[in-house]
This record gives C-alpha cells, sequence and structure tokens, in this order.
C-alpha cells in the first residue's frame, strides 16, 4: 500500500456529512449555519479484504469546516459544506521495519467542498419528501507535490443525487429520517450508491441523535485507479454514529459527535470525533 493510497483513506474516513434538515427543506430565508472541528488519529485501517491491519506510521486528519443551509423559498434550499482549513499529518516513526528512521510531515490547506441544492417534493404531508442535487468541488490539494503524498482533498469532480424522506411523530419527541443517493465519481472513479437513516429525540434542550450511513462501490471505475478510500475508489462501509446538540439559547447550540466504521473496506479503523457550534435562524 502505498503513502497515497494510505493519506486517501483517511481523507475518506472524514468525508461524510449529513444534511441538517433531512426531508424538510429550510423555510423561506432561514437557515442553519454550523462551525465544526473534526479530527481521527489511526495506526491501524480495513484493507481491501475487510481485514484490520496495522498501520505505520500513523496518520491523522483535521478539518475546520463550514456547514450551511439557508431557504431561498418555502421548498427551495442551498447547501454548504467547506473545510476551509484541513491538515493531513504523518506521524514521526523512530525505526521502521528497515531500522531507518522516518520523521514526521504535515500539509495544511483548503478542503474539498460541497455545495447542493435541496427541493422539497412534499412538504405538507406527514412524511416529507427531498431531492438535492450536489455538486463536489475538488478545491483540496490532491498531494502530487507533496514529497509524503499528504492529501486534502481527492482532485475528482462527483456530482450526486440524493432522496431525503423524515417524519416527525409530534406531539412525542422524536423523528426519523432516511435517505437514497447515487453519486457519480469523474477521473475513472468508481460510481457509488449511498443509503442511510437517522432517529432523533427533542429533550427540552438536548437533542440527542443516532445515524447509521452505508456506501457501496459499483465497482465500474478505471482499474488502475488506486484503491484509495472513501474520497476516492472502491471504498464501502458501514458507519453507525452518535451526535448530542445541547441548545444554549433558542437558535444557538453546541454540538459533539462519533462516528465509527463496521465490515468496511478501505477505510481507517478508529473513531472519528467532532465538535461544533451552530446557529437557527
Amino acid at each position: 500500500m502505498t503513502k497515497r493510497t494510505i493519506l486517501a483513506i483517511i481523507l475518506g474516513s472524514l468525508s461524510f456529512h449529513s444534511f441538517a434538515g433531512g426531508g424538510w427543506p429550510q423555510p423561506k430565508g432561514r437557515g442553519y449555519f454550523k462551525l465544526s472541528q473534526s479530527y481521527i488519529l489511526s495506526a491501524k485501517y480495513f484493507d481491501g479484504n475487510g481485514t484490520i491491519i496495522d498501520l505505520t506510521p500513523s496518520y491523522g486528519y483535521f478539518a475546520t469546516s463550514f456547514y450551511g443551509e439557508y431557504g431561498f423559498t418555502d421548498r427551495l434550499t442551498g447547501i454548504i459544506y467547506m473545510p476551509f482549513f484541513a491538515r493531513a499529518t504523518k506521524n514521526e516513526l523512530k525505526f521502521n521495519q528497515s531500522g531507518i528512521f522516518e520523521p514526521g510531515d504535515a500539509l495544511n490547506s483548503f478542503g474539498d467542498t460541497d455545495i447542493a441544492i435541496k427541493y422539497g417534493l412534499i412538504v405538507d404531508k406527514p412524511i416529507v419528501v427531498s431531492a438535492t442535487i450536489l455538486l463536489g468541488l475538488p478545491l483540496g490539494d490532491n498531494g502530487a507535490t507533496n514529497a509524503s503524498a499528504l492529501q486534502t482533498g481527492d482532485g475528482e469532480f462527483n456530482q450526486m443525487l440524493r432522496i431525503d424522506a423524515s417524519h416527525s411523530f409530534h406531539p412525542k419527541k422524536f423523528y426519523v429520517s432516511a435517505y437514497a443517493a447515487f453519486n457519480n465519481r469523474t477521473k475513472g472513479f468508481s460510481d457509488e450508491v449511498r443509503f442511510g437513516a437517522e432517529v432523533g429525540l427533542t429533550l427540552d434542550k438536548f437533542i440527542p441523535i443516532v445515524k447509521v450511513s452505508t456506501v457501496h462501490s459499483l465497482f465500474d471505475g478505471d482499474p488502475s485507479v488506486p484503491q484509495n478510500g472513501v474520497f476516492s475508489n472502491n471504498t464501502e462501509f458501514i458507519s453507525p454514529s452518535l451526535e448530542l446538540n445541547y441548545q444554549l439559547t433558542e437558535k444557538i447550540g453546541i454540538s459533539g459527535s462519533i462516528a465509527t466504521a463496521l465490515a468496511a473496506r478501505n477505510i481507517l479503523a478508529s473513531p472519528n470525533f467532532g465538535i461544533g457550534i451552530y446557529l437557527k435562524m
């Protein structure tokens, strides 16, 4: 496994984020905005057969990001996910298997960015349904000029169609959402299908959310493209996660999250942690 492959796996471990509104578009003139810090450090990964293997040296990835949803109309919502500071690290290894000292390295840059439009197909029924078209912009550094092949992006432009459905059990204090998506990838990378679901509770100011996300490769890409992570080629996983939100005021809240990967291929075998602060308008 090459250094480039390992670092793309790290990127893939952090690449998925959820749309805050589920099947509900934002009302006209209102929005949801969040600043987040996510990070992962790992010395183990799932290989192409799903076996957990030691990774030396260990690697890390840190992303400071902005996420926003804004209602242009009661049905049409604009969405952006922008990691405006991304840091990939290779940790120092005093002696490798050949007895050679390997110094650490780091790359700081912008990250790959998503922009999307969500349209409410069904907005006034017990089950609401929306469709989202997402464009993945390769604004990060793909590691082409980095001596350690550290990356903050994969260099490919992707387009994804996603359908969300949600239901609130009001006056009971919980809701459920589910989604399905097809992700078209360029530059020889395999297309993907994605599925996910979540259950959220509203307990006064405390809002816990349990989620599960899956990614399945169609293995229809160029065989010469490396097997290098969720951001890149032929990665598959089932990822459960827990997100805890607390409303400090009517509009401002804080959140913390932890996600991991189960039954995975080509992805780090360590939890991904996140913290953030959000604003509801």
